[in-house]
């Protein structure tokens, strides 16, 4: 589960993703917890041929049911096996509600020394992490304003060399059903594929990256 990630720059995100600079000045907070305001990508709903278009939303997606916008349970993350089946999650994901995540890094905990070691995640590369996500736009009953929000999708990582070292692990699980889970990055030539595609298509990019393609270092706060 990630709830710490840091946002590239506008014109940086622009520029990778290939989204024109003729956005508006959008402001958010780079280092990003839960409910706070980030950007995300989503495939352009005015564009007469597919295209990209950058929106900001509250990180903790509100899905269609919620009676306000501030909810009782955690949505920042969304289990990927779950998603045809959870209430908050089934109506985006039915209808290709995918977005991609920009993160110049993220952060997980580890306990391998027995307490609570914030790691820092980058691209082997040096490039932008483009983190798989679900969108929605919810109207607030109260005020019919449209609130914009998304999701961060994970996945089992239990096998995985790397995020299977991450979390605090449960003394009553076995090692091989601790249910650890990482992000899911989509690579810069499968973000038309994550965003257009047909849901079959589109599910099969939902899989974990190679070890080779992170760098983990442990930080200090």
């Amino acid at each position: 589960m990630c709830t710490r990630y840091i946002t590239p720059e506008q014109a940086a995100i622009e520029r990778f993703w290939h989204i024109g600079a003729r956005n508006p000045p959008q402001w958010w907070a780079h280092d990003m917890f839960p409910a706070y305001a980030g950007p995300f990508l989503r495939a352009a709903r005015d564009a007469v041929t597919p295209g990209r278009e950058l929106v900001v939303g509250q990180w903790a997606l509100i899905p269609w049911f919620a009676k306000e916008r501030k909810l009782k349970y955690p949505t920042c993350n969304a289990r990927s096996e779950e998603l045809a089946q959870k209430a908050s999650y089934k109506h985006p994901w039915a209808r290709g509600q995918r977005c991609i995540i920009p993160a110049a890094a993220f952060f997980e905990p580890c306990w391998e020394t027995g307490r609570h070691v914030p790691w820092r995640f980058t691209r082997a590369d040096g490039a932008p992490w483009g983190l798989a996500g679900l969108w929605n736009t919810w109207t607030d009953p109260a005020t019919g304003e449209l609130v914009e929000s998304y999701t961060m999708l994970t996945l089992n990582a239990d096998a995985h060399p790397l995020m299977a070292r991450m979390h605090k692990p449960d003394p009553k699980r076995p090692a091989q059903l601790q249910d650890k889970r990482s992000v899911v990055p989509i690579e810069p030539e499968d973000v038309d594929t994550w965003l257009h595609a047909p849901l079959e298509q589109a599910a099969q990019l939902v899989r974990l990256a190679p070890a080779e393609l992170f760098v983990a270092e442990p930080v200090s706060g």
